[in-house]
């Protein structure tokens, strides 16, 4: 989560305005004010006080610079640098006027983004080889098999089990396109929740209804994935109410195991493997909410599973 201190800042408008008034002001009033003084204290005198006042006055107006303008773009340069690098640099928790603030935000939430579609490209290195290695290696022993004069029931039982493991590459493949359809980003928009609750697995109770920060597609394929899930652990209802930026969907299943918690976002985890399931459904979720700019994370409340889905 990013955390920026909060200190007032004057606006970037007013720093660079207030330099340029005081560039254009310093050289007049020494000019003024060396007359003036130069009658009272003497000419040399003046002099060196005006030039002491105009040194004093360009550092501080330097300081002011480095502080609001040249620090906060290092930073953001070295938090950039480090990103590109593969790196996961701590968040700078203050930069300086109120536009770099903004700037920061954008530009951290970018690399949130793109470190997370690494992680998944990294993820499915890891995991679709073994993933396809099962149904492969299961079609290639019954096709042996079969080419080696199975017949009559051993025969249909092969192809059952070839039938049975094309299947399960065809949704793994599936998954995996919805997976990188998720992470690419579907626009700007809002949609009332309860536009969209309909035809999901389970029955769905609105609890508190509103806009939601997402376009309609987006909105409806987390709460599909969602219901979904829940009801293949088993849950009967599904509420969700809609939050200050953001929803809460929670099931009434049995939740999950703590062993599990911290896995359930991975791709390729599954609880139901024998049941056919992929482990790719809040992966999805997770992949999409991060593309639009969000976060998603499991609560500690109720008795079923309840996930916090928030927005800026």
């Amino acid at each position: 989560m990013r955390r920026f201190v909060k200190k007032w800042r004057p606006p970037l408008a007013l720093v660079l305005g207030g330099t340029l008034a005081a560039v254009l002001t310093l050289p007049i009033l020494g000019i003024v004010n060396l007359r003036l003084w130069g009658n009272v204290m003497g000419w040399g005198e003046a002099a060196w006080l005006i030039a002491w006042i105009a040194i004093i006055a360009t550092a501080v107006l330097g300081f002011l610079l480095w502080r609001l303008v040249l620090r906060p773009v290092w930073a953001l340069d070295r938090y950039a640098q480090d990103v590109r690098n593969g790196g996961q640099p701590d968040a700078p928790t203050h930069l300086g006027t109120p536009e770099f603030m903004a700037l920061a935000g954008s530009v951290m939430g970018m690399g949130e983004s793109l470190q997370s579609r690494a992680d998944s490209l990294q993820a499915y290195a890891n995991h679709v080889t073994h993933e396809l290695k099962s149904p492969l290696t299961a079609i290639r022993g019954a096709a042996e098999l079969l080419d080696a004069g199975a017949s009559g029931a051993d025969a249909a039982t092969l192809s059952k089990t070839i039938m049975d493991a094309s299947s399960r590459m065809q949704d793994l493949l599936d998954d995996l396109v919805r997976h990188a359809q998720a992470a690419s980003s579907g626009g700007v928009g809002s949609v009332c929740l309860s536009e969209v609750v309909d035809g999901l697995a389970l029955p769905v109770e609105i609890l508190q209804d509103g806009m939601v920060p997402l376009v309609r597609e987006d909105l409806r394929t987390i709460l599909t994935q969602l219901a979904g899930n829940a009801a293949d652990h088993g849950a009967t209802v599904l509420t969700v109410r809609v939050l200050e930026g953001g929803i809460e969907v929670a099931d009434d299943g049995p939740g999950v195991s703590p062993g599990n918690r911290d896995r359930i976002f991975d791709p390729f985890f599954t609880t139901r493997r024998e049941q056919g399931g992929t482990g790719m459904g809040l992966s999805i979720v997770r992949s999409l909410v991060t593309a639009r700019g969000g976060q998603i994370a499991l609560s500690d409340e109720g008795p079923g599973a309840c996930f916090l889905v928030s927005f800026g």
